[in-house]
């Protein structure tokens, strides 16, 4: 009989002192300066609490991943189903804040649409907080968007898509001279704009080197799309969602490039750094886990959060500004189909278990 598979041990405070012991002793080494942990952290100092890396009212959940529950019309599975029905879940759950993937849901709920002043209400009722959206950002709509945006109680505004795609220098440009308006407009209203991250954003652009036959450069000087961008965009009205699992994505697969001389260069990306350099333009994460495996093209396979292979304690820990992120559960793969209705949900209760568990020795 071929051996079992054994089931990923479950994440404890003990599994991730043991994890964030080999981390820090590698951070270390690097120079980083990081809070100690664990049992000699308290050897020094009796007086020391265990606090949470997420304090609790930033615990939050994009709805994306359970979009097929707020979508689903209504049945006898016993799950729950649009906005009224699931909010009221993953409060019970125990997540603070949402944030939003479209605001509709099917129409044989209520006979029509739902409005957003009902999904605002819903929301009160629950005890739970509005903390962002993902919407399409651009300058014919965005007036309307930031109406619902401050309908729903939001203090940010943004979406999942990139400023632009282009891999090149002037297109970020162009791009930046919108979003500097657009979250000018969005700061008179109390709003923040901000931008999500896919792994394509930390690529490399191409700013060098022989021109194409469209007089497009070839070769790159090594700076990566988004990072270009955090300098053309005004740090008083652009702010950034970090996608920890496609930031981590990036770092598997945009590791090399070809400088103006034709020489193959390596660069590692650290998603670590990249926000530890710059804290307070990141208000929101999208906390989405992965396990390794390199025979996919992204290096990773998304799993329920806190069973997968990204450090979740390294990261959070060594970023700061523990009041002022607000981490959003994620997991594009969440929802299980007709043969397990009530898959999203069920891993949005094992994703804040876990995210819960995430500590730090004060």
């Amino acid at each position: 009989m071929p051996e079992q598979p054994q089931p990923r041990p479950r994440l404890t405070r003990r599994t991730i002192l043991a994890a964030t012991a080999s981390a820090t002793a590698a951070l270390g080494a690097a120079g980083a300066t990081l809070l100690q942990t664990g049992p000699a952290a308290i050897a020094h100092n009796n007086r020391l609490r265990v606090e949470p890396l997420i304090p609790e009212r930033n615990r939050g959940i994009i709805l994306y991943s359970v979009r097929d529950r707020i979508s689903a019309a209504p049945d006898d599975s016993g799950v729950p189903y649009g906005f009224e029905r699931v909010l009221a879940r993953l409060a019970e759950i125990g997540y603070k804040e949402i944030e939003f993937a479209g605001y509709n849901q099917n129409t044989a709920i209520l006979g029509r649409q739902i409005t957003p002043q009902e999904i605002r209400k819903i929301l009160d009722d629950n005890g739970l907080k509005a903390n962002g959206t993902h919407v399409s950002i651009n300058p014919t709509t965005f007036e309307q968007q930031m109406d619902i945006a401050q309908t729903l109680g939001m203090e940010n505004i943004g979406t999942g898509s990139d400023p632009t795609n282009s891999a090149y220098k002037a297109d970020w440009d162009a791009a930046a001279d919108v979003w500097n308006e657009l979250g000018r407009n969005a700061r008179k209203r109390g709003l923040r704009l901000y931008t999500h991250n896919h792994d394509i954003a930390y690529s490399f652009l191409l700013d060098s080197g022989p021109l194409d036959a469209n007089g497009k450069p070839t070769r790159s000087s090594g700076i990566r799309r988004l990072e270009y961008f955090f300098g053309k965009a005004d740090p008083r009205y652009v702010f950034f969602e970090m996608d920890v699992f496609w930031a981590y994505v990036a770092r598997y697969k945009h590791q090399t490039y070809t400088d103006r001389n034709g020489n193959q260069r390596t660069d590692l990306f650290d998603p670590i750094l990249t926000v530890a350099d710059k804290p307070k333009r990141f208000p929101l994460f999208h906390a989405k886990d992965g396990n390794k495996n390199t025979a996919v093209p992204n290096g990773y396979d998304m799993v329920p959060f806190g069973e997968g292979d990204i450090q979740m304690q390294q990261f959070f820990q060594t970023i700061g500004e523990r009041d002022f992120h607000h981490a959003n559960w994620e997991q594009d793969t969440a929802p299980g189909g007709t043969a397990n209705p009530g898959q999203s949900l069920a891993f949005a209760d094992v994703s804040y278990d876990n995210m819960s568990e995430l500590t730090i020795y004060k």
